[in-house]
């Protein structure tokens, strides 16, 4: 699948996931059906210091905007 994602390569420049080894770095589409399944977000939707603790939750998210 990595070789077929025409903008892996522009993704791959903006995705903050520091989970390694995370399989859909840069494949957005995966990324984003993969965090909905688990009722969370990306880590593209929080701040770097909200992003590294892993906790993608939709009440994080909120709690990080405010």
């Amino acid at each position: 699948m990595r070789e077929k994602c025409p903008n892996l390569q522009a993704n791959l420049k903006q995705c903050n996931c520091s989970y390694e080894p995370c399989e859909r770095k840069g494949l957005c589409c995966q990324c984003l059906h993969y965090h909905r399944r688990n009722s969370q977000l990306p880590a593209c939707f929080f701040p770097e210091a909200v992003e590294k603790t892993y906790d993608r939750s939709i009440a994080r998210f909120i709690q990080s905007r405010r």
